[in-house]
């Protein structure tokens, strides 16, 4: 037997006992509250326009903004192999300090609490 093959042989067999110990091993004890189709937080008896809270959506918008700015900070490493690493230090320090800016900002206007 190869070594591909046994690779196969141990994937497969690991796949399979762990389907069958996922299926075996869990306790089934529905409830009500469980076989609602409202996982939302919701009453499902209640009204169904009940308004979120402008909170939620501030602090969403803000972990967006913070995630982007990874993304636009993870190519960073591969910036000193340019001809001027100098201007991609700038560039990121430049990007880093407005949004410490901004949070600052949204901190002091009391936008990061979330019950007032």
């Amino acid at each position: 037997m190869n070594l591909m093959t046994t690779i196969v042989a141990i994937t497969v067999l690991l796949s399979t006992i762990l389907a069958i110990v996922s299926f075996w091993l869990p306790l089934m004890n529905p409830d009500p509250e469980k076989l609602s189709p409202y996982e939302c937080g919701f009453d499902p008896l209640g009204s169904a326009r009940l308004p979120f809270s402008l909170r939620f959506f501030l602090v969403a918008i803000l972990f967006l903004l913070f995630d982007l700015e990874i993304a636009l900070l993870l190519p960073l490493p591969w910036g000193d192999q340019l001809s001027d690493p100098l201007t991609t230090f700038f560039w990121a320090t430049a990007v880093l300090v407005l949004l410490t800016l901004g949070l600052i900002y949204e901190w002091f206007q009391g936008g990061l609490e979330w019950a007032e």
